[in-house]
């Protein structure tokens, strides 16, 4: 049976790490921070490009752990990416909320993929706020609608969505390749006038 809730009552919502101004770089930090630029709108996190820096342990730190989400809560785009690994010590900018699921009848793969369907972004879109950059607040966030089924539908969703950005990947290495083909025919055809004349 399918239950509809809010995500206050699922999962911690927290901000993002307070650096002010731009994310410091520091060589020999100890810690990452992770960026917009870092993450795709598919899940695809850059974890090899992520910027070193310091942050202060002496207060608390949300260090990011597998199974996190982080939701994208400035900018035209707000979307989720759920965290599968965090290989190295990992702390999220704040662009971010960090969403850490508290309950056990959720999957965060589950929650990614919903915060990024219509029903949720239209939500999202229409209690957005600010003039020069949207932004989502807190409050929004927490208060967003969610449906809620069985674990086992949980899981049949998140695996047809996982095939639909593979089937996705390799419509564009097929599109690649074919407009390598025609670059590589266009030179061909080039080379060959430029001989006749």
């Amino acid at each position: 049976m399918q239950m509809n809730c809010n995500l206050k009552t699922l999962a911690d919502v927290q901000a993002g790490h307070p650096f002010r101004g731009s994310v410091p770089l520091v060589e020999s930090g100890n810690a990452f921070a992770l960026q917009m630029r870092d993450l795709s709108p598919n899940g695809e996190v850059g974890w090899d490009g992520l910027v070193r820096t310091e942050v202060d342990t002496s207060k608390a730190v949300q260090w990011l752990e597998p199974g996190d989400v982080v939701f994208v809560a400035r900018g035209a785009r707000n979307y989720a990416v759920c965290l599968r690994e965090v290989p190295k010590p990992t702390v999220c900018s704040p662009t971010f909320f960090l969403i850490r699921i508290k309950s056990k009848v959720l999957l965060p793969e589950f929650l990614a993929w919903q915060i990024n369907r219509a029903p949720a972004q239209r939500y999202l879109a229409s209690n957005a706020e600010g003039s020069d950059q949207l932004s989502i607040r807190r409050p929004v966030l927490e208060a967003l609608p969610l449906a809620l089924p069985p674990l086992q539908q949980q899981h049949l969703v998140v695996s047809l969505a996982e095939a639909a950005v593979h089937e996705e990947r390799q419509l564009h290495a097929l599109i690649r390749n074919r407009q390598q083909q025609l670059d590589a025919l266009a030179h061909a055809l080039f080379s060959d006038e430029s001989q006749a004349n």
